[in-house]
């Protein structure tokens, strides 16, 4: 039984394959046609559910797989309406009626309407963004590659982090270059849908009317209920599958799910909901539009946005309250201790030294490096170096003292050790430092400068600038 479980997929595209050439009868046709919308669904979900494309990284060969899944079945349908008269099972039979409604021509443009959506939107739209998402992903490869490095050397990383981080990008550009061929495969069955269609309209035509001797509108109302019922369960499918295509591609600008993402973003702009109610109450006072559906929806945008408005005032008071509290029950020193209990601590003694070991003075717009409370990391990275440092030399460094100063530049720093100073360097916070290769593929606008540690020929370009720096091979690093 476990033997068999691990060889279910190849056994699937094997009886796939064989539903090309075996008639199926119309019983079967319909349990397997309620697979395949069951399978889409599922797949649509799973790809609307996960936050990034990795957790998914089979699409493009589970793509290939449902989409000859639903070639075989559209060919079985196709025999099964030519040669049984435009009988092809229930499931075509209910869909066919469900979109023709009685008029066989407004049926067939509602599903001329559908291919035409699926083939030019969705489609079309999803295999330009894998075709970008790939070549992106290979040309913004090597400058990972060497953060990685970078990551490495200075400690931020352990080794196995770094080849964890090598791996998965690794399978980012692997997935991205699959979906991009991938994509191809779903435009082509879009195609061939219309395609089937068409063969089965003028097949059915012939039968009826040459073999049949029965007339021509009887014979067009049979089988093109039929024709548009089966082009119809197999086009939803596809569909589904071309909408899953776009959003698994789409993934790597998210955070998290597709509906924590869309209802995290949308409530944290109640003002946009307001603002929208009122836009509708205005356009409901004007004459001649539909008063009262306007008045309702500007009800709930009012509504919804209002109440979210309230929710954010409530959480943004109950923090400053909380801070408040915190501050409050801070302890405080109960009494002085002597001078002699004060000194005992051979730490304060250095408090005696007018002149530190090692001292690093900041300007204001670099404060928040350094500081803890505003998330700064300069004292993390301190430790990290003193302890590497210390395995590699055998040589603790001192303690660094950090102070900000109002003499030098808002953006500089100065590193002084016992007084003198070594090292004066100035740091953009708000930018990044893009280090120049060898032979870089492209210039990138930017502040030139020079890269202090190692003297590398560098630029301090602008957040948005980072992506294409990376592409052109510079080595990106924060401040």
């Amino acid at each position: 039984m476990k033997r068999l479980t691990n060889y279910s997929i190849i056994l699937f595209v094997v009886i796939i394959v064989l539903f090309l050439i075996l008639p199926l009868p119309p019983y079967l046709l319909d349990i397997l046609l309620i697979i395949n919308i069951s399978l889409s669904i599922i797949i649509l979900i799973i790809t609307m559910s996960i936050s990034n494309a990795l957790e998914f990284s089979i699409f493009p060969s589970l793509l290939l797989i449902t989409t000859l899944f639903r070639l075989g079945m559209n060919v079985s349908s196709t025999r099964l309406i030519l040669s049984n008269g435009g009988n092809a099972g229930s499931v075509i039979a209910a869909f066919g009626k469900l979109i023709t409604s009685g008029n066989i021509v407004i049926g067939f443009i509602i599903f001329l309407i559908i291919v035409l959506v699926q083939f030019i939107v969705i489609t079309k739209g999803a295999e330009r963004v894998a075709e970008v998402a790939a070549r992106f992903t290979l040309d913004a490869m090597p400058g990972k590659q060497m953060a990685i490095d970078a990551d490495l050397n200075t400690g931020i990383i352990t080794e196995e982090g770094a080849r964890q981080r090598r791996y998965n990008l690794q399978k980012e550009a692997d997935f991205y270059g699959a979906m991009d061929g991938a994509t191809k495969i779903v435009k082509g069955d879009a195609v061939m849908s219309l395609i089937i269609t068409i063969i089965n309209l003028i097949g059915g035509i012939i039968i009826g009317v040459v073999q049949g001797g029965n007339s021509f509108s009887t014979v067009l109302k049979i089988y093109s209920t039929a024709t548009i019922g089966d082009g119809l369960v197999s086009q939803l499918p596809a569909l589904m599958i071309s909408t899953a295509t776009g959003m698994i591609v789409t993934r790597s600008v998210s955070d998290g799910s597709l509906n924590t993402d869309v209802l995290a973003q949308f409530k944290a702009q109640p003002r946009a909901f307001i603002i929208a109610g009122a836009a509708l109450v205005f356009l409901g006072i004007m004459p001649n539009t539909p008063h009262i559906a306007l008045f309702i929806v500007a009800a709930v945008l009012l509504g919804g946005g209002s109440s979210l408005l309230r929710q954010q005032t409530n959480e943004k008071n109950k923090q400053i309250e909380q801070e408040k509290q915190s501050t409050a029950a801070a302890p405080t020193p109960e009494s002085t201790p002597s001078e002699a209990d004060y000194y005992k601590d051979i730490t304060n003694v250095y408090s005696l030294l007018t002149v530190e070991p090692i001292e690093m003075e900041v300007g204001y717009s670099l404060i928040p490096l350094v500081d803890e409370a505003s998330g700064g990391k300069l004292i993390n990275r301190i430790v990290i170096l003193r302890r590497q440092y210390a395995q590699e030399m055998g040589f603790v460094i001192p303690t660094v003292r950090l102070m900000d100063s109002a003499v030098i530049g808002t953006n500089q720093y100065i590193i002084c050790i016992k007084g003198e100073e070594v090292a004066r360097g100035e740091i953009l916070i708000d930018y990044y430092l893009a280090l120049q290769p060898s032979k870089p593929t492209g210039e990138i606008d930017g502040i030139e400068t020079v890269e202090p540690a190692y003297g590398i020929p560098s630029r301090w370009i602008l957040p948005e600038n980072k992506e294409m720096a990376e592409i052109y091979g510079y080595t990106v690093i924060d401040p």
